[in-house]
């Protein structure tokens, strides 16, 4: 092979593995769910589906919380309106 054909082979695989990193952080653990453990300002949620979620944030134990970008957010409450 080429030397050029090394260097673009090298700058794809480059490219390939930052796409793939870079997805897999943006979809992991955006879910809705239960706090099962806190650890200092570290929370694990299970999810709906089951799935334990890793995220930084100020929750209690059996909070209900999204998690959203790695972060721990207060899960919006359903607002009955009239009387």
């Amino acid at each position: 092979m080429s030397k050029k054909m090394i260097t673009l082979a090298m700058a794809m695989a480059m490219a390939l593995a930052i796409v793939a990193g870079t997805a897999a952080v943006t979809f992991a653990g955006d879910c809705k769910g239960k706090v099962k453990a806190v650890e200092g300002a570290s929370v694990t949620v299970t999810c709906g589906d089951g799935t334990e979620a890793m995220a930084e944030g100020v929750a209690m134990v059996g909070d209900s919380v999204e998690v959203k970008g790695g972060k721990v957010v207060a899960a919006k409450k359903k607002v009955v309106e009239g009387c």
